[in-house]
């Protein structure tokens, strides 16, 4: 009997019938702390440890009637701080998004992911300032800092201001937009608190571009990819958090069972919901510790050029700041229109998109 498989029996006899007939995700949850992707009815009905936001599902539930008191609330928020018509949307979008997180945080008991606006991925100091800006609006929400994570592309500029920001200014970063090995050495030598590798992204790349069209969930190129970053960052000794993200099904979850977080969306935990079958943890410390990876360091010279090396994490991370950033300014449209009598409208044109 192998050590994993070990551990799942000893995991049996503790948990005795509990575990044996729990669902998946109560097995998950075991090994590794499960995040949900915001959507109030999934939070309140799995109860995750902490929840993470982005522009996508933002703009999403800013259009739902149940919200609108919080674009309200934003909008007035903007238009009070006055300033040019630009400073205005600038302000109540960022004040829209610390809202929503203040309002997860009612639900959950740890921490919400609050992204900065993907239109500064390549300026330090804007994200830098953007982040600051944001936990000033949770602190006068009442809402310390120990529970925000500020969510920043991993482009070199932005694993740099989370460098900054962490150890400056005591606030917690949440690199995301993650697809290359050089992305994750870059950020766990730059101290950020937590990272979200893509792998359903990584996966799609795949998919898209290659002759092969399904995967087992161990051959899975994303994860693979999460799978060399945890076994990387715990021989190593690196505190900072590997959280898969970005699932396309529960095998890749399964897969990654013992990954320090895993993010989940609402679909993959209905499905978890309904497994009743053993879980035997993939990751370990102790045998990432046993593998065979070098230890590397990157400056920014060889942090491009290794990033620049791989196309599949260059085509991601390009594609995914720019339909952030597109969902930003359909945001700021929301904000600019603003009114209850123009939200149907906008909804009907953006469908007809």
């Amino acid at each position: 009997m192998d050590l994993l498989q070990d551990h799942d029996h000893c995991l049996e006899g503790s948990y005795g019938k509990q575990y044996l007939f729990s669902s998946m995700i109560e097995k998950i949850k075991l090994h590794c702390l499960i995040w949900a992707i915001f959507i109030s009815l999934a939070i309140d009905e799995y109860k995750p440890l902490d929840a993470t936001t982005n522009p996508s599902l933002i703009l999403a539930a800013a259009q739902m009637p149940a919200y609108q008191e919080l674009v309200d609330d934003a909008v007035a928020y903007g238009k009070k701080l006055g300033g040019s018509e630009e400073e205005q949307i600038k302000n109540a979008c960022d004040k829209l998004f610390v809202l929503f997180g203040a309002e997860i945080l009612k639900r959950i008991p740890g921490r919400v992911s609050t992204e900065v606006d993907a239109r500064l991925s390549f300026d330090k100091e804007g994200m830098i300032q953007r982040a600051r800006r944001l936990i000033d609006l949770y602190k006068e929400a009442g809402i310390g800092k120990d529970r925000i994570l500020i969510k920043l592309s991993s482009t070199w500029e932005g694993i740099q201001a989370g460098k900054v920001l962490e150890a400056e200014y005591g606030i917690h970063c949440n690199m995301t937009l993650l697809f290359s090995f050089a992305q994750a050495v870059a950020c766990a030598e730059a101290g950020v608190t937590l990272i979200s590798p893509f792998v359903g992204r990584i996966l799609d790349w795949y998919v898209a571009n290659g002759d092969k069209k399904t995967y087992e969930p161990s051959e899975d190129p994303g994860v693979k990819s999460v799978t060399k970053i945890y076994n990387y960052y715990k021989k190593f000794g690196y505190k900072t958090i590997v959280m898969g993200a970005s699932f396309r099904n529960t095998g890749e979850i399964r897969a990654l069972t013992g990954c320090d977080y895993l993010t989940i969306s609402p679909k993959l935990l209905a499905e978890l919901s309904k497994e009743y079958v053993k879980l035997t943890p993939r990751l370990s410390v102790k045998e990432a510790q046993a593998c065979d990876l070098e230890k590397i360091h990157l400056d920014e010279k060889a942090f491009r050029w290794h990033h620049n090396e791989d196309q599949m994490a260059v085509e991601k991370l390009s594609d995914g700041i720019r339909k952030f950033a597109a969902d930003a300014i359909k945001l700021e449209r929301i904000n600019y229109l603003m009114g209850s009598e123009n939200l149907l409208q906008m909804q009907l044109s953006w469908r007809g998109c």
